[in-house]
């Protein structure tokens, strides 16, 4: 088949690289577009990243970086991915959508909204079905949102929980890795030898995004989750991955054999469908005693699996499970769960090829 030219936006900064990173020789999709500020228009796509994260082939690095201007993108885009700072994004986001684009967004404005699928694809592929509304709206063309980074990794480790014993109760303590501050984020003098115990906004997001991304599709809108959530943000001295220590008050008793097992199995319809960058294992159960660890388990099933370890009963609420969790912040977290969202609307029909 041809494949389906895409772009992307903010394709210069963290996030858009490792867009780029899991776009590259797709085989459903190619970048043709990668728009940016107007201090790296003109300049070849690898010249313009001042901090080379990932690995970019020629392909991709030789395109030539355009300023981010909604009358300026190429009408024969399929998809626009976005990776906009959120100052920005609502704006240009809102704007291609007039024009009639399917953009798929990274940036945080409008994932609360009604009408706009914020979508885990293992957690709540369904409420894709927003789309319709969309359309029945007069909406020219699409907007879906992917949640903030430790919102994805909280929810994909919660949903196995959520299915065999219900959920009354979140605490979460977040360990969040510098590059979730982008480039050039936190400054090495505030972060050597230190941990921040607040991040703007991030603990909001995770209260809230939490509640929607687990509720359930009725009469056209979102039921949002019923059950607490209640979360501490911090930023630590790691590279890449988000770490999370997660205390669940559950409305059943949980056997612990029972879920561990479950995470274990647990598949969606991305597996279902085979889905390309969808991992083959969304949850990774560790056993050992002192494992996840960020060095060693961000780029599991190349960072798209939330993994799982410390699994213990918990004794202090009145029923429930703890357990430590982490993902890729950028990967999982952002710009890979994008990409496992192009390709779910592609294959339930959400797009034309």
């Amino acid at each position: 088949m041809d494949r389906l030219k895409v772009g992307i936006l903010g394709a210069t900064g963290l996030v858009g690289q490792v867009f780029a990173y899991f776009l590259d020789r797709h085989p459903w999709f190619e970048v043709t577009y990668v728009g940016a500020s107007k201090a790296s228009a003109g300049k070849r796509y690898l010249d313009a990243i001042h901090y080379k994260l990932v690995s970019i082939s020629d392909e991709v690095g030789e395109l030539i970086v355009q300023e981010v201007k909604p009358d300026k993108v190429p009408k024969d885009l399929k998809i626009v991915f976005s990776a906009l700072p959120s100052g920005v994004a609502k704006d240009i986001e809102l704007e291609l959508v007039r024009r009639g684009f399917t953009v798929i967004s990274n940036a945080a404005p409008m994932r609360l909204d009604d009408e706009v699928p914020l979508i885990n694809p293992e957690v709540n592929w369904d409420h894709l079905k927003l789309l319709e509304v969309q359309r029945r709206k007069g909406w020219r063309g699409t907007l879906v949102k992917n949640p903030n980074c430790t919102t994805a990794i909280l929810t994909l480790s919660l949903k196995p929980i959520a299915d065999m014993y219900g959920i009354r109760k979140v605490i979460v303590t977040s360990m969040q890795s510098v590059s979730g501050a982008g480039f050039p984020g936190v400054s090495s003098l505030q972060i050597i030898d230190n941990i921040i115990p607040f991040i703007e906004k991030e603990e909001e997001k995770m209260q809230t995004e939490t509640l929607k991304i687990m509720g359930k599709l009725k009469d056209e809108k979102v039921k949002w989750a019923s059950f607490k959530v209640s979360a501490t943000c911090t930023r630590v001295p790691t590279l890449e991955g988000h770490m999370i220590s997660v205390f669940v008050e559950t409305e059943r008793e949980v056997n612990m054999s029972e879920l561990i097992k479950a995470m274990e199995n647990f598949k969606s319809k991305p597996q279902e469908l085979k889905l390309p960058t969808a991992p083959e294992r969304p949850i990774v159960v560790r056993k050992e005693k002192d494992r996840p660890q960020t060095r060693l388990d961000r780029w599991i099933e190349r960072g798209m699996s939330v993994v799982v370890g410390r699994l213990r009963e918990e004794t202090a609420l009145d029923r429930g499970v703890k357990y430590v969790a982490l993902g890729h912040n950028l990967a999982r977290g952002a710009a890979g769960i994008a990409v496992v969202i192009a390709e779910l609307m592609y294959k339930l029909g959400y797009m034309e090829a």
